[in-house]
């Protein structure tokens, strides 16, 4: 089963960094960094690593698993919350960003609230629901 790596990444001013993809035909939506996970990748959690790396040439740390799910297509999906302090769109090198029949990816910072993340478009909605909760709780960032 193919698994995907996902990363909740809280930058110091207490946002999150999400990217805005605009494609033709298609209202916007966001998405969280991150990717497939390779053969080459030794853990998820360093797949995800360089899915940082590759998206937005930044280097995070993790703190923590925050969701795991399967999404439609039987792909086994995890979400890490991870804090990051420095990165580099302009500097991204993942091969998606080649290819430009793959519409557009703009990086935004959002703050990281459940009224911001309810105003995007955030896919997949489940973890929209789940980031939404637990901030309304206020254990996203407890350990």
């Amino acid at each position: 089963m193919k698994e995907r790596v996902r990363a909740v990444l809280v930058t110091p001013n207490d946002t999150t960094l999400v990217i805005k993809r605009v494609r033709p035909g298609i209202d916007p939506y966001w998405v969280i960094v991150g990717g497939g996970v390779e053969e080459s990748d030794a853990t998820r959690e360093e797949a995800l690593l360089r899915e940082v790396r590759e998206e937005i040439a930044g280097d995070a740390e993790i703190v923590r698993l925050f969701h795991e799910t399967e999404n439609a297509k039987g792909e086994k999906e995890y979400f890490y919350l991870a804090r990051i302090d420095t990165w580099d769109f302009d500097r991204r090198t993942g091969p998606e960003f080649a290819r430009t029949d793959r519409g557009e990816y703009i990086l935004e910072e959002v703050p990281l609230t459940a009224e911001a993340i309810a105003n995007l478009n955030l896919l997949p909605r489940e973890i929209s629901t789940v980031l939404r909760q637990a901030l309304d709780r206020g254990s996203l960032l407890a350990v």
